[in-house]
């Protein structure tokens, strides 16, 4: 099957004009989505001791958050297929506030756990719908960059929801370091109100249609190759902080200032992505997964020695971060007209992942010991860059 990359039919004509505060506008919220889905990840020890539960427990965090994502990436913009855009982000920036506050109040783990499936609610909802979105406000010239904006949210938040997690956490607990989002989310809600146009739905997305897309075998390939990157990645990243306290052996400070170097690595990975990807695009996809499973290797033999743990995990926010950027431009590309729905898959395979790796990571980590999740991820993101070399090759 040979695969024409075009770029997406809906996007505006390439003489219109790019809505860039618009774009920088939700860019804030991806910063707000992503932190607040991998902030527990930084507070993993201290949420388990206050709420009574294990570390492997409190990874759980991620997991049910990565589980309501999953099902609103894929029957949530159905449900709201006719409401208009704007509109529907801003419900999900609402949720979000909500969540933040529900965690930040949580008397209780089960509590905690029902507002961190709001954060899933408004990760899934808006993840899903993004690149269409982005298509709508960008020309097609700048839709590459609009997506490369986009995710720089991403890596912002990366970058620094780990390291602050950490520092805040020792200076005002886990439940101030969540409040502190609340008025950041209110903040996101009134710019959107602002800034983001009318968007009215153009079309109905159902679950039929999403999974249809799965006919168009590249597509397939491509979609399987995400899952095992992301699962793989996520086995290993959410359970850095026990990693670095009880293998590497660093205390509250040198750890944060670690975890902040590893986001560093991923804003430089973000920073380069668009250029290389525009060229590169197969070499990207093949080459960041494959990266990372001799990264997760490496960690297992030299986790003991605390200024190669450091470097290479500075290498690892370089070659994970920029992952979503490399898939969503491969994903316009190849079903260019079809981008709400499969981005709805795309998001709901992504968060399954999450969840996935998540849940394996904890139950190994808790059973076999803090080498194992690492081990898994390598296995697994070395299986990505097969299926992604074969996807791009049919591509």
């Amino acid at each position: 099957m040979t695969v024409e990359l075009t770029l997406n039919e809906t996007s505006l004509t390439e003489d219109a004009a790019t809505s860039w505060t618009a774009v920088t506008c939700l860019s804030l919220l991806t910063f707000l989505l992503v932190g607040l889905e991998f902030l527990p990840v930084s507070l993993l020890t201290p949420i388990a001791t206050d709420l009574s539960v294990s570390e492997g427990q409190a990874g759980l965090a991620i997991t049910v958050s990565g589980v309501f994502a999953v099902i609103t990436s894929l029957f949530g913009n159905a449900f709201l297929a006719r409401i208009d855009r704007k509109s529907v982000v801003l419900l999900y920036t609402a949720v979000l506030v909500a969540s933040s506050l529900a965690v930040a109040l949580a008397p209780n783990f089960l509590v905690f756990l029902v507002g961190r499936s709001l954060v899933g609610v408004a990760i899934g909802g808006f993840w899903s719908l993004s690149t269409a979105i982005l298509a709508r406000l960008a020309s097609d010239r700048d839709l590459p960059k609009a997506i490369a904006l986009l995710q720089g949210g991403t890596a912002f938040a990366l970058a620094l929801a780990a390291p602050l997690g950490s520092f805040l956490g020792g200076l005002i607990g886990w439940r101030g370091t969540f409040f502190i989002t609340v008025p950041i989310g209110f903040a996101a809600l009134v710019w959107q109100l602002v800034v983001l146009p009318r968007m009215p739905a153009t079309s109905t997305v159902s679950v039929a249609r999403i999974f249809g897309l799965l006919r168009n075998r590249t597509f397939a390939i491509g979609m399987a190759a995400t899952g095992l990157a992301f699962i793989g990645q996520n086995a290993l990243s959410i359970y850095l902080r026990p990693f670095l306290e009880g293998v590497t052996g660093l205390e509250l400070n040198v750890l944060s200032m670690v975890l902040l170097g590893l986001g560093v690595g991923g804003l430089a990975g973000t920073s380069v992505i668009g250029f290389v990807a525009r060229r590169h695009l197969f070499l990207v996809l093949v080459g960041l997964p494959a990266a990372l499973a001799f990264l997760a290797l490496l960690l297992i033999a030299l986790g003991s020695f605390a200024a190669v743990t450091a470097s290479l995990l500075v290498m690892w926010g370089f070659f994970s971060t920029p992952l979503p950027v490399a898939w969503n431009t491969w994903m316009a590309a190849i079903v260019p007209g079809e981008l709400e729905a499969a981005g709805g898959l795309q998001v709901a395979l992504i968060q399954l992942a999450i969840a996935g790796g998540a849940f394996a990571g904890g139950m190994l980590f808790d059973t076999a010991g803090w080498w194992s999740p690492f081990l898994l991820g390598a296995c697994l993101l070395a299986g990505s860059a097969a299926l992604a070399a074969l996807a791009g090759h049919r591509s």
